[in-house]
Parts: C-alpha cells; structure tokens; sequence
C-alpha cells in the first residue's frame, strides 16, 4: 500500500494525440464534417493561385479586358466558398474543444470522487483545482483552434507544394532546401517550450492553491492582520508566474521568429531566382506569380504548423498534469467479485485482529491488535487521549484506508468483499465540525437522501429540532446556507447534520462528539436530536463529555492504539487508571 500521490509521468506528443483523438471519438460525425469542410476550405485557397495566373497571363499580359473581368467573378465566387468552409470549419471545430474540455473535467471530477481522503489530505485542493480548469482550457484551445489550424496548414502545404511542382520543378527543389532549415527549430525549441510550458503551469497551481487556502480562512488572515504578509507572500508566487511563463515565451518566440525568418529568407531567394526565369522566358509572369502565391502559402503554413507545434507542447504539459490526476489509482482496492447486503441489515460489528499504519509512516502503528464485538443498536462511546486511535477506527470502519492486518465484519460479512458504495451506505456520520454545502437547508438535508421528498425532509429536520429555526429562514428550507454555513450558528449547522444523518436512515451511526463545542441551551437541543438519531441504531462515538458516556452501553477506553479497558462509567472509575485520569481530565459536564 502507498500514499495515494499524483502519479508523475512524462507524455508524449503521440500519447497525447492519441488521448485526444480518443476524446474525438464519440462525435466522428462532426469531425469529418470538420475534415470535409477544412479541405474544401484549403483547395479554395489553392484554386486562387491558378485564378490569380490566369488573370496576370491572360487578362494584364494578353491585355484582354473580357478575360479580366471573368477572373474576377471567379476568383470571388472562389474566396465565397472558402469563406463559407471557413464558417464551418471554425463552428464545428471551437464547438468539438468545448465538447472535448466538457468531457475531460467530467471524467477528472468523476475519478477525483474515487481517490481515497488519503489522496486529498497529502495533495493541496488548489493544486487539483488548476489541473482541473486551467489544464483543460488550454486542451481545449488545442483542440479548438490548433488541431484544425494544423491539418488546414498541412493540407495547404501538401496542396501548395504540388501545384509549385507542376509551375517550376526547378524552383521548387529550392524551396524543399528550406524545408529541413526550418525544422531543426522546431524539433530543438519545441522540447524548452514544452518543459517551460508544464512549469509554467504547475506555478500556476500553486499560486491558486494558495488563493484557495488564504480565501478559506480569511477570518483567520485579518484578526491576526496577516493580510500585509498575504500579499507580499501571493507576490512571490504570481513572480514566479511570470518567470516561468517568461521563459517559455522567450523559447516560443524565438522558434516562431527562427521559422519567419528562414521561411521569408528562402522565398525572397526563390523569387530572386524565379524572376531570372521570367528574364530568360524559362517560364510566365503568371507562373511566377501563381509560384510566389503557393510558395507563400506553403510558407505561411509551415509558420502555422510551428505555432500549433507550441501549442501542442503546451498541451502537452497541461496533459501531463490532467494524465496524473486520470492514472491516480484509488487506495482502496474494490474486490472482484463484490457481495451485497441483505434487504434488512441489522448493524452488529466485528474487529478482529485489526492493525493499521497510514501509508505515510508504516512503520507507526495507529491501531494493533484491536478487537471488538458490537452487537445491533448497541450504544459504544470510544475514549481516551489524543492520538489513541479513535479517529483512525473510523476511517477504517467507512474503508477510507485498509486495515494492514486483521479484518472487519458487519453482520458476519467481511468488508473487503464489498464495494465501497454498499459499505458506506450502512453508515451515517456526524462530525465535530458539521460539513454544510453552499446551497439549500433542504438540499443539505437531503444530502444522505437525494430521492427524499420535501415532507421526508421537513419531518427530519422536525426530528433534529431543525424545523423551528429553518422556519424563522428568508426562504425558509430553500434559504441557501452560503459557503460552509456561514449564515447559521454552530449548534444549527449541528442540527442540519443530524437531520440528515435521520433522513439517510442507516443502521450503523459513527458520532464524533456532536456537542462538545456548544454552549448550554445549544447541546441541551442536539442532545434531544441525537437521541432521536440513535434510537434503534449500531452507534460508535468518539466522546468528550460525561454525559455521552454515562448514557453508552459500553465504555471502550483506547491508549496508543489499543484497548486497555472495556466497561461502564463507575467500573472503569474503579478498575482503570488511563481511564480515570482522562476523566478527571477532560470529561466535563
């Protein structure tokens, strides 16, 4: 087992065209009518070399007005047509980048949902963040502009460079001279863009995870004043932007520069030795012209593929990024062959032999031989000091992480032979610090029950003694709560987590103290909320007042990892010294 990281790996240019034309995949219509349009575009712009000959030929040279006049309408019912494929070409192609980018975030967010907590606890949430958009907008700039801009320019060049054959081998073979002048640029400054590229971006990364994290605790950052250093620390990071972003527009433009000038350079010459042709009659002027015209375009789209190129590379470590997040693989492995849960689950636990280190120290064990029978609706409260392991029990008991040794069991089946769906549906929790999402008191209840209707929701919150103050709300249950609850006290925002944890109805409840920061009117209200959540449940609870443990079944006293006492209030008062001394401690009224 290893900590879930990003998984590092270089890409390919070919692995990301090939990833790329797999995202393509499922809209071949529209890409072909892309293609179709892309050609018929390029020829367009190839027939106007001949359209220009003929009239420098037959119209200026012949002097013949009639002739001139004719050309005219032609070579503008050509740029029509070459303008409409334009229309299409651009539509089709801009709409398949936005399809492309839509796709790619849903399958980033739907994998991201599968990684392990582990995952998000030793990768920053900003980070993901710009891989997540930032990434994906300059995919989509690929996949929108450059690919079609790419095969436009490669048709063009192909088209051009038949044509120039068919006007002036001679003159040609000076031109493909040119050609591999023009490459080694491309091939050399090509691979600094992409490595200056990929830096660029994961500076871009760290300047928004640290936006992130500074907006998030924003009281925190202005009642200690921190805001000076804030700026100054965010500075640095937006500095670092633009030196890595620097960097790679140094490289680009000099490639692009390289390749203007070697092109311009190469056809100046040619022209220089195409009109010594007209001099000696070795060909027309309306040759020449339809040559230069061609060998311009030729040019343009060399200039074309090389800025593409850069983007590409560009993608390329955009790709990279998006490719780690895609080949991260969950922690937990999902068995083969999964079982399911009897329609009626009575919730009875068993821990047998179970030992567990977290991948980041496995050499420090958070829990070591630990066993422990629950039967169904017992009431267990979980004490003992920081560091005991209670918190680690419930990450292994909702298989955030596997246990390295042992095995758990609920109802006789082993967990592992589960998937994670089936098994943390026999959960529900309630933290400490109650998780509330930026939107409606009724859609946060109905979080542990997305098909519950309104009467479910309103009875639920009636339950938790929610509905009373949801009521006294400006649009009562559709009142949005703002980010993280902002607009509710602590002992309400406790009183929306129960609610939902009544409203998912499962048999097994993990309650990490749920009243240990509120004031008295506060607890004595969730108090009476919890009992109702309880009734008729398996529940575990991490406790920190009295009261939680005189009303338990059991008393579980942890140490280290370990159980060192299992027994009532006045037993363990009696018979056990961590006990007591964490009592005497910490266990207030």
């Amino acid at each position: 087992m290893s900590e879930p990281m990003i998984n590092k790996q270089k890409v390919t240019t070919q692995t990301l065209m090939r990833w790329i034309f797999g995202q393509l995949k499922p809209y071949k219509r529209r890409v072909i009518l892309a293609i179709a349009a892309l050609i018929v575009g390029a020829l367009s712009w190839l027939l106007l070399g001949q359209g220009v000959k003929v009239v420098v030929d037959d119209g200026f040279v012949a002097n013949n007005a009639d002739k001139l006049n004719q050309m005219v309408f032609v070579v503008l019912a050509i740029a029509l047509i070459g303008s409409g494929a334009a229309f299409v070409r651009f539509y089709l192609m801009i709409w398949l980048g936005e399809r492309v980018s839509a796709d790619i975030r849903k399958q980033v967010y739907s994998h991201l949902l599968t990684l392990s907590p582990g995952f998000f606890e030793a990768t920053r949430t900003g980070e993901v963040i710009s891989r997540f958009t930032a990434d994906t907008t300059v995919l989509q700039t690929v996949v929108g502009m450059g690919l079609s801009m790419a095969l436009r320019a490669t048709i063009t060049f192909v088209g051009a460079l038949v044509l120039m054959l068919i006007t002036s081998p001679m003159l040609t073979i000076y031109v493909l001279i040119a050609v591999p002048v023009v490459l080694l640029p491309i091939k050399f400054l090509g691979a600094k863009v992409r490595g200056y590229a990929r830096d660029s971006q994961d500076r871009v990364a760290d300047m928004g995870a640290y936006v992130d994290e500074s907006l998030h605790e924003i009281q925190t950052v202005q009642a200690y004043t921190h805001e000076d250093v804030d700026r100054r620390l965010f500075s640095q990071r937006i500095e670092a932007v633009m030196l890595a972003a620097s960097s790679r527009i140094r490289f680009r433009a000099m490639l692009i520069a390289l390749i203007m000038g070697i092109s311009i350079s190469a056809i100046t010459i040619v022209a220089w030795l195409g009109a010594r042709e007209v001099l000696s009659a070795g060909i027309s002027a309306g040759e020449l012209t339809a040559f230069m015209f061609y060998a311009v375009m030729a040019g343009g789209s060399v200039a074309t593929i090389s800025e593409v190129i850069g983007e590409i590379q560009k993608a390329a470590g955009a790709s990279e990024r998006l490719l780690e997040l895609l080949n991260t693989k969950p922690l937990v492995k999902l068995p083969e062959s999964a079982m399911s849960m009897p329609v009626q689950v009575d919730g009875a636990l068993s821990l047998q032999g179970v030992e567990f280190a977290y991948p980041s120290a496995p050499m420090a064990k958070v829990l070591s031989d630990f066993n422990l029978e629950i039967t169904a609706g017992e009431r267990i409260a979980l004490v003992g000091p920081s560091g005991a392991g209670k918190s680690s029990l419930f990450q292994l008991l909702l298989r955030f992480y596997d246990c390295t040794q042992g095995q758990i069991l609920i109802d006789g089946i082993d967990t592992r032979q589960l998937t994670t769906n089936t098994l943390r549906q026999q959960f529900a929790m309630v933290s400490q610090e109650s998780v509330i999402f930026a939107t409606s008191a009724y859609e946060n209840i109905r979080y542990g029950r997305p098909d519950a209707s309104f009467d479910d929701v309103k009875q639920a919150a009636k339950a938790a003694r929610a509905d009373e103050f949801l009521a006294l709300l400006p649009d009562g249950y559709q009142t949005n709560l703002g980010e993280r609850g902002v607009r509710l006290s602590g002992g309400q925002k406790q009183r929306i987590a129960i609610a939902r944890a009544i409203l998912a109805d499962r048999p097994i409840l993990l309650l990490d103290e749920a009243t240990s920061a509120l004031d008295a009117n506060n607890e004595q209200l969730v108090k009476q909320a919890l009992d109702e959540l309880m009734h008729d449940k398996t529940t575990l609870i991490i406790a920190h007042r009295l009261s939680t443990v005189v009303n338990a079944d059991r008393i579980v006293v942890m140490d280290k990892g370990k159980i060192v006492a299992i027994g009532s209030h006045q037993e363990l008062m009696q018979g056990n010294s961590v006990y007591r001394q964490f009592a005497e401690l910490q266990l207030v009224n």
